[in-house]
């Protein structure tokens, strides 16, 4: 074994980034899929007419 690898230092580095290149590639499927379905419907609510932006009523 290198000598490099004799070291419990080396290990946790080649652990932790093991675990980001991972949780990257998880977080990138997810992404993928959310992009890939199409976007919900928009919910329409009528404007009550007590708001101070509502048009007034013709």
């Amino acid at each position: 074994m290198p000598v490099w690898l004799q070291n419990e230092g080396a290990w946790i580095a080649i652990g932790v980034s093991l675990v980001f290149v991972v949780a990257g590639w998880v977080m990138h499927r997810v992404f993928l899929s959310i992009l890939k379905n199409p976007a919900p419907a928009p919910a329409t609510r009528p404007n009550p007419p007590d708001t101070p932006n509502a048009e007034p009523e013709k």
